[in-house]
């Protein structure tokens, strides 16, 4: 009896094995272990670091150049709250806000499947307390789709801030340099770290986020000796924004990189530091105005393009059901397409013979 109670036994567990999406030889269903076509880990990037290898990060708003970033292969994603700017037309970051920077940070989610994601925390989100700082932390987790987060860090309070999000149980990136969340302070966007006060205060601040935690930095808009001098001091990697080559990993916003403004009004937001590898803009412009010449023209759209065809049954009964609700001019309009296009095919799917 015995062998046939541990026979059935290892039938039902056998049983319950076929039936589980749960593993063998796991504590719980979560998710898969990581390979080359899955998403970057903060692992990847310290792997890629102690190996001396470039990170490429690109900030981005929206699915389709999520989709673009995924298909090239790059490092890291940041959804920036330079979409204040960019995407919103705004002349600062200041304006954006938490549930408008979630949408961004949304759709990023739903196209970049590869890199690291990292969603900015917009201005006056987590400046009052780190309790704030931790729960803005955690919506752009949980409601944007987030893997970490980034926040400008020139303060105590900011500092502080990025030591509570990590204690929370968050990645978190700092950023050091021009922060333009506080142009007001720095009056305006201004490169810094020009003497020597500003050059070792930033330098101290990015060991300070080390210290707090971050496990990169972004540094924006300084001379590359000083960019030079906080990688060689910081054991986390440094991406560098307009701060030279001697930085651990570079990052550039996709529409400045693509060329997409390319218009006079615009020249005044396409940064020095960027080079453009594309000039999309004039591309779109091309294409927009030969769309508007040939709707204006009427050769948009074509035979080719009007693609949606009725039969002969489904067609007469049509005329015949707008004769008899008195809308004459509606059924000469439809005689009139049918006899102009090849609208009409016949019960086979071919459309019928011309005389």
């Amino acid at each position: 009896m015995s062998f046939l109670r541990a026979q059935k036994a290892r039938c039902f567990l056998s049983h319950l094995r076929c039936m589980s999406n749960i593993p063998e030889n796991t504590v719980y269903g979560g998710p898969k272990a990581q390979n080359s076509n899955q998403r970057v880990t903060l692992t990847n990037l310290r792997q890629k670091h102690k190996r001396r290898e470039p990170i490429t990060v690109v900030t981005a708003y929206d699915y389709p150049s999520a989709v673009h970033l995924d298909t090239a292969g790059i490092d890291v994603c940041l959804v920036g709250d330079s979409a204040s700017m960019v995407v919103h037309g705004h002349d600062t970051t200041l304006p954006i806000t938490l549930d408008e920077m979630l949408v961004h940070c949304r759709a990023v989610a739903r196209g970049a499947k590869t890199p690291l994601l990292v969603g900015d925390l917009p201005f006056g989100t987590y400046e009052s307390s780190t309790n704030q700082a931790v729960d803005t932390a955690v919506r752009v987790l949980k409601e944007g789709g987030m893997d970490a987060i980034k926040l400008e860090g020139a303060s105590p309070s900011r500092i502080s801030a990025a030591k509570a999000i990590v204690e929370a149980g968050i990645a978190v990136m700092g950023h050091v340099g021009l922060t333009p969340q506080a142009i007001s302070v720095l009056g305006g966007f201004r490169p810094q770290g020009k003497n020597i006060a500003s050059a070792v205060k930033i330098v101290e601040t990015a060991l300070a986020l080390q210290e707090a935690g971050c496990f990169g930095l972004i540094v924006e808009c300084v001379p590359p000796l000083v960019a030079a001098a906080a990688t060689a001091a910081l054991r986390i990697p440094t991406i560098g924004i307009g701060a030279g080559p001697f930085c651990s990993g570079q990052v550039l916003v996709y529409h400045d990189l693509l060329g997409m403004m390319q218009h006079p009004h615009h020249a005044k937001v396409t940064p020095k530091f960027c080079k453009q590898y594309a000039c999309v803009g004039d591309v779109v412009n091309k294409a927009l105005l030969e769309y508007k010449e040939e709707v204006t023209s009427g050769s948009f759209p074509g035979r080719s393009h009007s693609p949606y065809k009725m039969n002969n049954k489904e067609f007469d009964g049509f005329l015949n059901e707008l004769q008899k609700l008195g809308l004459d001019k509606a059924a000469s309009a439809v005689a009139e397409a049918a006899e102009k296009y090849d609208t009409v095919k016949s019960s086979d799917g071919e459309s019928p013979a011309k005389d």
